[in-house]
């Protein structure tokens, strides 16, 4: 019996972008991604391990050494839709939100279970971390271009903001490959 069920649902890669070591959290849209077990290299969220953030305070203290689960945020073009609609923009720039990839295909993607895979082409593997909580950052970057419209996203991106991810298999990702959605095969926790 598999532990991870392929699904029918496939993610095609409609941006790809990469977030400098010191550039903040705003990324620049690339033609692909080359991914190794550290992530992006010269990346700001690159490496097997990181120090430890405030999304983590109450298990360590901030900027303890923990494995590097976010690597790589992952958004939904039908949900930054829907954030551009509830903030009453055109659009939202995946830029703006330090995305690294946007696919389209996968419905309610920001609640992909844990430990689901993304497989390209390639053999390229993502694992899913979590859920990516909207913060305030983002707003930031968005009030750059659209001043006044950055307070609106964290309220607009609830439930709505992608995952994080990590490399398991190293490869390559372009713009209109497919990842293909593969699950954990158990039922949902019941304590």
């Amino acid at each position: 019996m598999p532990v991870l069920l392929e699904t029918e649902f496939k993610g095609e890669v409609v941006w790809a972008g990469e977030t400098g070591a010191d550039s903040g959290i705003a990324s620049t849209q690339v033609a692909a991604l080359t991914l190794g077990f550290h992530g992006v290299s010269g990346e700001r969220h690159q490496g097997e391990n990181r120090a430890s953030c405030v999304r983590m305070r109450n298990l360590y203290p901030e900027g303890t050494t923990i494995r590097n689960v976010r690597q790589l945020s992952i958004l939904s073009e039908e949900e930054l839709a829907l954030i551009a609609a509830d903030m009453g923009l055109q659009r939202v720039d995946p830029a703006a939100l330090g995305a690294n990839l946007v696919l389209r295909g996968i419905p309610d993607f920001t609640y992909v279970p844990p430990s689901s895979r993304l497989q390209g082409p390639d053999g390229v593997t993502l694992t899913v971390d979590m859920e990516n909580r909207p913060c305030i950052f983002p707003g930031r970057e968005i009030d750059k271009d659209h001043a006044g419209f950055g307070p609106k996203f964290k309220p607009a991106a609830r439930g709505r903001r992608g995952i994080t991810v990590w490399v398991e298999r190293p490869g390559q990702l372009k713009r209109g490959d497919s990842l293909q959605l593969f699950v954990p095969d158990q039922r949902a926790w019941a304590p």
